[in-house]
């Protein structure tokens, strides 16, 4: 398949003309390969990620983030150099869809909303100008209501076959019953007046700095970075293979950086 097509199919999916003004969506690392037979899927183009890819015999690779959001020469032996030597010397093509990806709801970000079936969904702080899709206008984070209430324990139950909940932290008031549900998947808790303003009873994102935490008046519930994304990768894989059925695409799973320390 051409690589051109690919990436056509990435682009219906994650505008890069929506993505954030700081982003660097789009074609990471270029390659001279025009045809591609194999796509890897990827949270991260980390050194493990790109080396399992290219293992498995992926001529591109698609991360959701960027491998820089300011490329610099690669002077000094880390992570981005070695990254750089892999693809390079295996003439394998990286594509970044961020912020591009995390702005359309109907697609693979809006993978929690579908699977608590929250209702009425809207988005909680559109793109200025960005194009909207069939139903709701591209930007970032959900809000929506559970076709009914649950007790706060009912609704960890079924967070946790996406979230480590030993990883997870609660701020803000306990809340007895969840009707309203808002979420953004990464480091979202910039959107947490947006959220409140929506009338949610939960605000689920990951990346809480401490004194958002320490003001929050509702319900903010911090998931860590890494699990909504992870799984938003993996339906961006199941996505892109239903549109390509002709081209072969694996993802690449990964584990959160972060641990909780278990004592001896």
């Amino acid at each position: 398949m051409q690589l051109s097509d690919i990436i056509d199919c990435i682009e219906q999916i994650a505008p890069p003309a929506a993505q954030a003004s700081w982003d660097a969506s789009g074609i990471q690392v270029a390659s001279r390969q025009e045809t591609v037979n194999k796509l890897a899927v990827c949270l991260d183009p980390s050194p493990s990620s790109v080396g399992q890819a290219l293992q498995q015999g992926a001529q591109c690779i698609l991360s959701h983030h960027p491998l820089a959001l300011k490329p610099t020469l690669p002077r000094v032996l880390d992570n981005y150099h070695e990254v750089l030597r892999l693809l390079l010397c295996n003439g394998a093509s990286l594509y970044a869809a961020h912020t591009s990806l995390d702005v359309n709801a109907e697609g693979p970000a809006g993978w929690l909303a579908a699977e608590l079936g929250l209702q009425g969904l809207a988005v909680l702080e559109p793109v200025p100008g960005a194009p909207a899709s069939e139903t709701l206008p591209l930007g970032y984070g959900l809000v929506g209501d559970l076709p009914q209430k649950v007790a706060f324990p009912a609704l960890l139950e079924r967070l946790s076959p996406w979230v480590n909940l030993h990883l997870t932290h609660l701020s803000g008031p306990l809340p007895q019953t969840v009707g309203r549900i808002a979420y953004c998947t990464g480091s979202g808790s910039s959107l947490l007046a947006a959220a409140r303003s929506a009338g949610a009873d939960i605000f689920i994102t990951g990346d809480v700095k401490y004194h958002t935490a320490l003001d929050s008046d509702i319900a903010l519930l911090d998931v860590g970075h890494h699990s909504l994304e992870e799984e938003m990768m993996r339906r961006m894989a199941d996505l892109l293979h239903s549109r390509l059925p002709e081209l072969e695409v694996v993802f690449v799973a990964s584990a959160s950086p972060m641990r909780p320390v278990i004592l001896p």
